[in-house]
């Protein structure tokens, strides 16, 4: 069983690491630029990031907050949580010029 595991992580890292080098051959090779392809993949590619990153901390928000003040409280102290953090960073995008 302990094998099994090792060998399916050791064939997601390759798959990974071939499509990172299969793609950047794409890239090198290609002819000319499609500027309007790269912006639309570099976008796609950080919002999964982002949603990747957030999902993991989020859920490790809640049960953290949920320890101290209950599962109903800590899911709503978390969610008014992000919503208040995206109201600052639009407060700060306002007041900041560019």
């Amino acid at each position: 069983m302990e094998s099994s595991n090792i060998l399916f992580a050791f064939a997601l890292t390759l798959f990974a690491g071939l499509s990172t080098g299969i793609g950047s051959a794409i890239g090198f090779f290609a002819k000319r630029t499609n500027t309007k392809f790269l912006s639309l993949a570099l976008g796609f590619s950080a919002g999964v990031m982002i949603y990747v990153s957030f999902v993991e901390i989020l859920s490790k928000a809640r049960t953290s907050i949920a320890e101290e003040t209950g599962f109903i409280t800590g899911s709503w102290v978390t969610a008014a949580g992000f919503f208040g953090g995206i109201l600052l960073i639009a407060i700060i995008d306002k007041v900041i010029p560019s």
